[in-house]
């Protein structure tokens, strides 16, 4: 038990500020930047899990299904970020930045398929 909550702790510090750095490197404008950095939080938030398996006691390495459903999570919340205003604009959607929401949501696809 204790393992998971340092692997959740570990993947939410390396997703916030290892993926910035690496969707840095990634030249693309607009709206669909925030798509690529969904699938590159995905991807982190998998490796993190791969390392954290090897490393934790009581933690057990993700599946290849893992990471499908942390790109799926990611990107959902991507598009509910991008189109979610223009589709209920009641909604406060400013609160929370897209990327933060981008982030939990491939956490959660990991730790709900895990």
């Amino acid at each position: 038990m204790l393992g998971r909550l340092v692997l959740i702790l570990l993947q939410i510090a390396i997703g916030y500020f290892g993926t910035p750095i690496i969707t840095g490197q990634i030249p693309i404008p607009g709206a669909f930047s925030l798509f690529v950095y969904a699938a590159v939080a995905a991807i982190v938030i998998y490796l993190v899990g791969i390392i954290g398996a090897l490393v934790l006691k009581d933690v057990g390495s993700p599946s290849p299904a893992t990471l499908t459903s942390a790109v799926i999570f990611a990107l959902l919340a991507a598009a509910i970020a991008t189109w979610g205003p223009d589709l209920l604009p009641q909604i406060p959607w400013g609160k929370i930045p897209g990327r933060y929401l981008v982030l939990g949501a491939a956490i959660l696809g990991y730790t709900i398929k895990k």
